[in-house]
């Protein structure tokens, strides 16, 4: 086959093969303006592209309220302290961190700063993440490939479900995707001509990819390493050495901070949430490590090897039903149009820029979806969006070497290739609207019409495709924008839903109910059946507070408390037993209905809210209670900062009972709000339910609202 040059962006030392020819006559007869216009088209289409996206994750931003108030009241904490900043406290008076390293939460702590403690700003930092991601991917593969590539590739991204998602809430994985995409790009402009600042580049925003979200972040080191060694236009020797320098750039740009937190003495800085030493090393290589593939993570309430957030392991995890939704809309299309590309590319030289860039991407998503699907310890389904970018490289590139084959001269390739390239397009399409026709029948009541629609359509679609050859080129135009509607229909109607709908909790999932779901779908796990993709309806009692609502009221206005509701009530630890777990991961005192304090915020009643709020200058915290989701809660209701005993489980040894008693004995506490305790099947710290059990025997109780309550302030000396 005859393989000429073609580059895309800024020319590249390194030659950029491409499957196709341009004859020297072609290229001769075509107009100087083409370029030209060209150039204007694709801005136009970037431009259209990156608004739809804006609109799409900022429009109705703030319907889910404090999403992950978890996370909400660290930004909070944030905004108020800057030790709580740093670290990444949980409270404003550094009692703990969250279980994350902290780089997503200075953007959101900023942004509070910067404009307030509302929702709006909360969320705003990740939004802006999503849409910079889609600007980033589309930069990345167009580079190669050239801007159509370059539309389809950040079209497929911005539209994938768990994307939507994800941008429009505030756990960290929207600012890991920017960083990884960020890689990728930087990556890519190393190998075109062996540069050694941009491979550091790509060092450096891993490096505060782990700063976001820890290991998670490493798992495309050994992509784009792997590739770079492959395809960079250099010496071996050099290529070596420039990838050890990039190593070294990982390490240094994500482990000062871990350096800092590992040096300052324990006394001088808060606990290290998610580990049972202090330490932030044992936080990176068990919870938050190696625990989450092994099952074996220390203190967490998930069960080792499966349960409730460990089950589904297996090759086929991506599309089961409860993962399939989010992301494997066009996993199928980009997994053939990988394995096509390879084969189109042969046996091109080293340097070949078709291949490199499909080993990067189609190796991004196979390592990442392979830790993903036979991971044994705690999985979710927003896991998944770190395999959108790949998803969405992949389709562009693909369809992009196809549809170019498709419409190559007669003779410039093989005779039969344009045809095989058509048929391999229409198959693809095929296989896509079929599979989504399958993902939009677990939700059977949720608009039918649309999965019919989308199957008659692509199905045309794809017979357009297979006859263009001898129909004219309108109707082959037609054919492919059916097509294109087709194949991106059921994941752009799952993020319109997941925009739409109000996310809350630890655990958010796209898209609409499935059938036979009851309460295990929903915006946060274990609030209970509700509204599709969004948690329970309105007044439930685990909707997060809304800043424009008043505080302790559900979106009804109806007061919110009471047992089995927020805040719970019965003894600290509940199941009639101080300090008590009752089941697995359950919250004490919420009638054994869900996870409530462990994954979703509890929110204060007016009344309750005053009491918590009174002399509260006089208190470092103006309460405590066990989980840092019952503590989030309170803290957003108040602005004051609330202890979380135990950490995100309540399994984390702080503080221990004897802290606990100094702060109450030195009157730095005021309250102790009941309802919490959990046990972890893995293990950790008994201390909070010690702590429960303590205060239920030295304090009296008192019942506000369905919470029961207990004034620390005298410190135990009239009890």
């Amino acid at each position: 086959m005859d393989r000429t040059e073609t580059t895309y962006g800024p020319q590249a030392a390194a030659p950029a093969t491409s499957v196709t020819s341009t004859s020297p006559a072609e290229s001769e007869a075509e107009p100087t303006s083409t370029p030209r216009r060209s150039a204007r088209w694709a801005r136009l289409c970037l431009g259209g592209l990156l608004l739809a996206t804006a609109w799409l994750y900022l429009w109705g931003l703030d319907v889910s309220g404090w999403a992950n108030a978890y996370y909400s009241a660290a930004a909070q904490a944030g905004a108020e302290n800057w030790t709580a900043l740093f670290y990444g406290s949980s409270d404003a008076a550094n009692s703990i961190t969250v279980d994350k390293t902290p780089a997503a939460l200075w953007l959101m702590a900023l942004s509070v700063r910067l404009f307030g403690l509302n929702s709006w700003a909360v969320l705003l930092p990740q939004a802006l993440c999503g849409v910079a991601a889609v600007a980033v991917l589309y930069a990345t593969v167009r580079r190669w490939y050239g801007p159509a590539a370059g539309l389809i590739a950040g079209a497929v991204l911005a539209v994938t479900p768990v994307a939507t998602l994800m941008f429009r809430f505030n756990n960290p994985d929207a600012l890991l995707v920017l960083l990884l995409v960020g890689a990728a790009y930087a990556t890519v402009r190393a190998i075109e001509t062996a540069a050694t600042r941009w491979l550091v580049l790509a060092g450096v925003l891993v490096g505060l990819g782990f700063l976001t979200k820890m290991l998670q972040a490493f798992l495309v080191v050994p992509v784009l390493a792997g590739v770079y060694l492959l395809a960079a236009p250099t010496g071996l020797g050099r290529r070596i050495r420039q990838t050890l320098l990039a190593g070294l750039a990982v390490v240094l740009s994500a482990g000062w901070w871990v350096a800092i937190v590992e040096l300052v003495p324990a006394s001088a800085r808060p606990y290290v949430g998610g580990s049972q030493t202090n330490s932030v090393l044992e936080l990176t290589l068990g919870y938050n490590g190696l625990g989450r593939i092994t099952g074996r993570e220390v203190g967490s309430v998930g069960q080792s090897g499966g349960g409730r957030f460990g089950d589904g392991t297996g090759l086929l995890r991506m599309f089961d039903d409860r993962v399939g939704g989010q992301i494997a809309w066009l996993l199928p299309a980009a997994l053939i149009l990988l394995v096509v590309g390879l084969l189109m590319a042969g046996r091109a030289p080293r340097t070949d820029r078709t291949r490199a860039g499909l080993l990067l991407w189609g190796g991004w998503l196979l390592v990442t979806g392979a830790i993903f699907s036979f991971m044994s310890g705690i999985f979710h389904e927003y896991y998944t969006v770190a395999l959108a970018p790949a998803v969405g490289a992949l389709v562009g590139i693909g369809v992009t070497l196809l549809w170019r084959v498709r419409a190559a001269p007669r003779g410039a390739v093989w005779r039969r290739l344009p045809y095989a390239a058509t048929a391999v397009l229409a198959g693809t399409l095929a296989v896509t609207v079929g599979w989504s026709w399958l993902l939009l029948g677990r939700s059977p009541d949720w608009y039918p019409w649309l999965r019919t629609t989308i199957l008659v359509g692509g199905i045309v679609a794809a017979a357009l495709l297979v006859l263009s050859p001898r129909l004219p080129r309108s109707v082959g135009a037609a054919g492919v924008a059916l097509g294109a509607a087709a194949a991106l229909a059921g994941p752009v109607a799952y993020s319109v839903h997941a925009s739409a709908t109000a996310h809350n909790g630890g655990v958010p999932t796209a898209g609409p109910a499935l059938a036979g779901d009851v309460g295990t779908r929903s915006g946060g796990a274990g609030d209970g059946p509700g509204a599709p993709g969004g948690g329970q309806p309105p007044g439930a009692g685990q909707l997060p507070q809304r800043p424009d609502r008043q505080p302790g009221t559900a979106a009804d206005g109806r007061q919110q408390g009471g047992s089995g509701q927020p805040g719970g009530s019965g003894q600290p630890g509940g199941s009639g037993q101080p300090g008590g777990s009752g089941q697995l991961g359950q919250p004490v005192g919420d009638g054994g209905r869900g996870d409530g304090g462990l994954l979703g915020a509890r929110v204060p009643s007016a009344q309750l809210r005053e009491l918590l709020e009174l002399d509260s200058d006089r208190y470092t915290w103006v309460a405590a209670t066990v989980g840092a989701n019952n503590a989030a809660g309170y803290q957003l209701a108040t602005g004051d900062p609330v202890m979380p005993v135990g950490g995100f489980n309540g399994t984390d040894p702080s503080p221990t009972v004897a802290e606990f008693q100094r702060y109450v004995a030195d009157g730095r506490i005021h309250w102790f709000i009941g309802g919490g305790g959990f046990r972890g099947a893995n293990g950790g710290s008994s201390a909070s339910s010690e702590i429960a059990a303590w205060v239920a025997q030295t304090f009296e109780a008192r019942t506000v609202d369905g919470v029961t309550i207990y004034d620390l302030s005298n410190g135990g000396a009239n009890a």
